[in-house]
């Protein structure tokens, strides 16, 4: 008489997919993990300005839409180390008066007081840094 259970092979093969699959999930993910060894963090890595010896400055991107402007000139101006004085009426960066001027002002104030850090310069997509000084006539854009 034939035995009507399921041969233990049949039982183990039936699962080598799943294994198989598993281990090549788990290997995936490990190699694209950000570690010492990854693009992604060697692109990390060298994107810290903090200790580099070449002058940074960070001014907003020009595509960004005015409202965006607005928003990271309210936020830099709050900023512990910010000073907004220069974006005034009175004060030596108001002219261009334009959002665009004013707001790369003030990204760059919160990028120096921050620590000049490549994130610093992030503002949800907005920044960015340069190695050309922004500066116009008496609108100093410090380092």
């Amino acid at each position: 008489m034939a035995s009507t259970k399921p041969s233990t092979k049949v039982f183990y093969l039936g699962f080598l997919p799943l294994v198989l699959a598993s281990v090549l999930c788990f290997a995936a993910c490990t190699e694209s993990a950000p570690g010492p060894s990854s693009n992604r963090y060697r692109y990390a890595q060298s994107r810290s300005m903090a200790n580099s010896n070449v002058d940074t400055w960070c001014i907003a991107k020009p595509s960004t839409e005015e409202k965006y402007l607005r928003n990271n000139i309210d936020f830099g101006c709050t900023q512990l180390g910010v000073d907004c004085s220069p974006i005034a009426r009175d004060g030596s960066c108001f002219y261009p008066n334009t959002t665009y001027a004013h707001a790369s002002v003030v990204m760059n104030l919160h990028f120096k007081a921050a620590g000049k850090h490549a994130w610093d310069c992030y503002f949800n997509g907005t920044g960015l840094t340069t190695t050309s000084d922004p500066s116009v006539g008496d609108c100093i854009y410090e380092l």
